[in-house]
């Protein structure tokens, strides 16, 4: 789906607070209400928007510890990577799923409360997946998390 300038800054406003009424969004886009609404409608339908949810502060629910947890699979074959998205897919302190190319195959991101929670979400991952390696590594400090998109970048240059 192509997007224009004026679709970049729609998403880009959304991403960024995705309770502005559409009245606002269209006035900074430079559209009337109709238009604008009609261009979001398009990109809900189309998936470009995805969801539209509040970011909640782990810590505020005691969720202290941040993984990042890197896996090496016992095999290569659809039947273990299909378990293991089911698994992780299950464990709620799972937040992320990624598969990787280089050394370790998967890297999962993990929320709990504390040491003794991740040793029991290891103990789970460990015994319904039967991976051939896992190490991890735990955030000191959360410095700065970005989940909208780089979306300047991709705007048409002004002629």
């Amino acid at each position: 789906m192509p997007f224009d300038r004026i679709d970049l800054k729609i998403l880009d406003l959304l991403q960024t607070d995705a309770t502005l009424p559409v009245a606002r969004i269209a006035d900074r886009v430079g559209l009337s209400q109709t238009p604008c609404w009609k261009r979001i409608q398009k990109h809900e339908e189309a998936g470009t928007i995805r969801g539209r949810v509040a970011v909640l502060d782990p810590r505020a629910f005691g969720l202290d510890l941040t993984a990042f947890v890197f896996v090496e699979a016992a095999e290569h074959s659809a039947h273990w990577r299909q378990n293991f998205l089911d698994v992780t897919d299950a464990m709620e302190a799972v937040r992320d799923v990624y598969r990787l190319a280089g050394s370790h195959d998967f890297l999962l991101r993990v929320l709990v409360r504390d040491m003794a929670a991740f040793d029991r979400f290891y103990e789970e991952l460990a015994a319904r997946t039967g991976p051939r390696s896992v190490n991890s590594s735990f955030v000191l400090e959360h410095m700065r998390t970005r989940p909208s998109l780089p979306l300047a970048a991709l705007a048409p240059q002004a002629r």
